[in-house]
C-alpha cells in the first residue's frame, strides 16, 4: 500500500517504511504525530480518498545553505543573503484508511 500525504503545504507518495525529509514539524525526536492522506492506493486496487499516516520524527535539522546573490548593473548595488531551510525527518510506521 502506498499513499500521497500532505504535509507544508507539499504533497509526498509514501509507503510504510519510508522515511522523508518534510518542512519542519512541532514535535520531539521520538514522538509520533499524525499525517493526513490525500489518497491512499492498496495492493489490491482502487482508490481511498481519507485516512491518516502515522509517524515517527526521527531527526530535526536544517539544509546546506543557499546564497541569494542581488545585482542591478551600473548602479553600485550588490547583495549577498544566505537561507539554510529548517527540515524534520519523519519515518511512516502506517497507513490507516
Amino acid at each position: 500500500m502506498h499513499a500521497i500525504i500532505e504535509t507544508g503545504g507539499k504533497q509526498y507518495r509514501v509507503a510504510p517504511g519510508d522515511v522523508l525529509r518534510v518542512e519542519k514539524v512541532a514535535g520531539d525526536v521520538g514522538s509520533e504525530i499524525e499525517l493526513t492522506v490525500k489518497a491512499a492506493f492498496p495492493d489490491d486496487g482502487g482508490l481511498v480518498t481519507a485516512g491518516t499516516a502515522k509517524a515517527t520524527i526521527v531527526s530535526n535539522g536544517r539544509g546546506d545553505k543557499v546564497l541569494v546573490f542581488k545585482f542591478k548593473r551600473k548602479k553600485q548595488y550588490k547583495k549577498t543573503i544566505g537561507h539554510r531551510q529548517s527540515f524534520t525527518e519523519v519515518k511512516i510506521d502506517d497507513i490507516q484508511v
